[in-house]
């Protein structure tokens, strides 16, 4: 294939796992993984991927099981979910942030048999390990692979399960992405083979890689936007350069270490852009930079591609039930002088890939340039939500559609447009944020009578938490209280920044809290209500 743009394999796979044991016969000796002091060619990395294949068998582990990984990014949660795809498992990847209770919901709700944990977490599993009835085996994970590592020491035994001799199909779900729930808790979003195999097909325009690359894989494994990208390199051949988390020394190691394409958060971009003139200039190294996963300020962008011009930059729109990416603004579009405003744009839909913008009181498509509800149909969309069928039929309609909870546009170029959310959904620095998980904890504080949750603007983050409540009557808590009390239940990034206590939440006159109300002064002015 001569077009960069295609994806560089001669066939189609049917399981994720394929794709590494082409390159191994391919290029067995290159390099297929940087990860810290550790690196594996193609041939070293297949063999891994076979022998925890195999490892899983010999664990029990067969067709429609799941298994948990609860790690910050660390090959081995990659050779994990390949190794599942290639035998009919899934992996089901916790967030590392997690508080413990979030931890226990998710490895029992995803009925994990085995749980892979890393040893600087696995603290966290202990201390709810008898909670976890479903749960056969924990396999603790090293960093760096030394003494005591139990991942290492069960791959060393195993017995490889060849490629293509593991039962896996396009069909069989390979991957259990944890999503925040609009009930109180998160919901397990089921990926099959097939529709991680569109995406990274359909969203390959852009990303650009040719011989040489090296792609920097930061974003977290635990995010459809960590496990989706690196399969573009999986699938091209590329070299992954892994950090362990998307902190600035590790970026920059990454990228003295040859990584020039990237994905990140803008959150990263304004952390860099504030860092001085060395930071700036290391990072104009890079070839691509594609951001997504959270809303990027307009400022923000114009000030990263003045300071780096030699750089492409791409926007990615999407949602973990699609496996990532569903639109993209493509480099070209950034410096489109007759369309300046695009750029604020999502851009536009992937190939294979069909939008609707539906009115929200009438049901009917809204004529072009008009909001309403943002719906895609696409062979990227999940199964659906892992034990959780009516919210699946909520959000999947009988004719495919997906119904996004999105609010935007699509104007006569075709060109996507987000400015609001129906769903109650603050996403901060890259992490999808529900209202009702954490009003669900501010209900049990002893002094809240009410409370309500909004994403307020943070020129960092995209969105910070604010929580507004009202008091029971003759009781008494501060705003360090409130806060404290969540951070002892919920991850670090759920709970609220600040907390506004006021005598009563507006409601309208069948009771409901006007949480647009309560936004309003925080968004004046802005262009968006999703920044």
């Amino acid at each position: 294939m001569t077009d960069h743009h295609a994806v560089q394999l001669p066939f189609r796979p049917a399981t994720l796992d394929e794709p590494v044991a082409h390159w191994a016969k391919e290029k067995p000796d290159e390099l297929a993984v940087d990860y810290g002091p550790r690196s594996w060619t193609w041939a070293e990395w297949d063999e891994r991927v076979r022998r925890t294949a195999g490892a899983l068998r010999g664990l029990g582990v067969g067709k429609g099981d799941t298994v948990a990984f609860l790690d910050k990014n660390h090959p081995a949660c990659v050779e994990v979910t390949l190794a599942c795809a290639s035998i009919g498992a899934a992996n089901a990847i916790v967030n590392w942030r997690s508080a413990g209770d979030e931890v226990d919901y998710a490895v029992n709700d995803s009925g994990a048999k085995v749980v892979f944990v890393g040893t600087e977490l696995a603290p966290t599993i202990d201390r709810i390990r008898d909670n976890l009835t479903a749960v056969e085996h924990v396999v603790r994970v090293t960093p760096d692979g030394s003494e005591g590592d139990e991942y290492e020491a069960l791959l060393a035994e195993a017995t490889p399960v060849p490629v293509g001799e593991g039962g896996g199909s396009s069909e069989d779900v390979c991957l259990v992405m944890y999503s925040s729930g609009t009930t109180g808790r998160p919901k397990g979003v089921m990926l099959r083979n097939a529709n991680m195999v569109a995406h990274t097909y359909n969203a390959h325009e852009g990303w650009g890689f040719e011989e040489g690359d090296r792609s920097l894989v930061a974003m977290p494994l635990f995010h459809v936007g960590g496990s989706s990208y690196i399969l573009f390199s999986i699938f091209d051949g590329v070299p992954s350069i892994m950090t362990r988390e998307p902190d600035g020394g590790s970026l920059a190691k990454a990228i003295l270490n040859g990584a020039n394409c990237a994905f990140l958060v803008p959150a990263v971009l304004a952390q860099v852009l504030q860092s001085g003139e060395d930071a700036v200039k290391l990072f104009g190294a890079l070839k691509i930079y594609t951001y997504g996963a959270a809303p990027m300020p307009s400022a923000l962008l114009r000030a990263a591609m003045q300071a780096w011009p030699d750089t492409k930059f791409m926007q990615v729109y999407g949602l973990t039930e699609v496996c990532g990416v569903i639109t993209h603004l493509l480099p070209e579009a950034h410096h489109d002088k007759e369309h300046p405003e695009r750029l604020v744009s999502a851009g536009t839909c992937l190939p294979a890939t069909e939008v609707r913008v539906v009115d929200v009181e009438s049901g009917e498509e809204a004529a072009t340039g008009q909001p309403g509800e943002l719906w895609f149909r696409t062979p990227q969309l999940m199964k659906g939500y892992l034990n959780k069928p009516e919210e699946t039929a909520e959000v999947i309609d009988d004719d495919g559609w997906f119904h996004t909870g999105d609010i935007g546009h699509v104007d006569e170029g075709g060109y996507v447009y987000v400015s609001d959310r129906l769903k109650d959904m603050i996403i901060s620095g890259g992490e999808n944020i529900y209202s009702p998980e954490v009003e669900r904890v501010l209900s049990e504080h002893p002094a809240i009578a009410e409370a309500a949750v909004i994403g307020v603007p943070d020129d960092t983050w995209g969105e910070s938490v604010k929580a507004v409540v009202g008091l029971k009557p003759d009781t008494q808590a501060t705003e360090q209280e409130i806060i404290d009390f969540c951070l002892e239940r919920l991850a670090k990034f759920k709970c609220p920044r600040s907390v506004d206590i006021i005598e009563a939440l507006p409601r309208n006159p069948t009771g409901k809290i006007l949480k647009k109300d309560l936004r309003a002064p925080y968004w004046e002015g802005r262009e968006s209500q999703v920044v």
